[in-house]
């Protein structure tokens, strides 16, 4: 058994620490997602190792109890809205770690419009600005449920519940779109 002072991780590090495919993937989820650090990239990639892992299993098996743990899998998988309503075990093994990535509730709150950026998007987690379901949650990476998506909004107790704060002001939304933007055709341009 565990000692309470000294929980288990909650993921598992790459078997070996140089491999360079591995390691410009991990860098652009960073970029892309603004996450702290990669253990927060190894932590939802053990959730999908989990997944993908129960799945395989269940898909040869043909017994009452394994239906019934498909049903259960599928179940809690459409609950985090990685696959579709009519979704089944083929599109479990179908799922990468993008997908895992866009339920985490920093990207979300980037998604909706709460922030500017995903850093910024972590900072107001982090902060305690921003509540899910009436829950102030300061974890970036917790997986938002398709239930709770619709009830993400600013605390109340918050500065930023006002929406005459600078930093929901319209033109510095539209300040960060432009120079978005100017950023992705100069991409497009440079890839052609």
């Amino acid at each position: 058994m565990g000692d309470i002072k000294r929980p288990s991780k909650k993921y598992s590090s790459p078997s070996h620490p140089w491999q360079k495919a591995r390691l410009d993937f991990e860098s652009q989820i960073r970029k892309e997602y603004a996450t702290g650090n990669k253990t927060e990239i190894w932590k939802m990639n053990s959730i999908l190792r989990t997944f993908l892992k129960i799945a395989k299993k269940l898909s040869s098996q043909r017994t009452a109890q394994e239906k019934l743990e498909k049903e259960q899998l599928v179940a809690r998988v459409k609950k985090y809205g990685l696959i579709n309503a009519s979704g089944d075990l083929k599109d479990i093994l179908n799922l990468g770690l993008k997908d895992i990535m866009e339920r985490r509730l920093q990207t979300l709150v980037f998604r909706k419009g709460f922030a500017h950026s995903c850093k910024q998007a972590r900072q107001f987690v982090t902060h305690k600005h921003i509540i899910v379901d009436g829950k102030i949650i300061t974890s970036p990476s917790y997986l938002v449920p398709v239930g709770q998506e619709n009830k993400i909004s600013f605390s109340q107790r918050s500065a930023l519940s006002s929406e005459s704060h600078p930093e929901r002001t319209k033109e510095k939304f539209e300040k960060v779109k432009t120079a978005e933007t100017k950023v992705q055709e100069t991409k497009a341009k440079v890839e052609a």
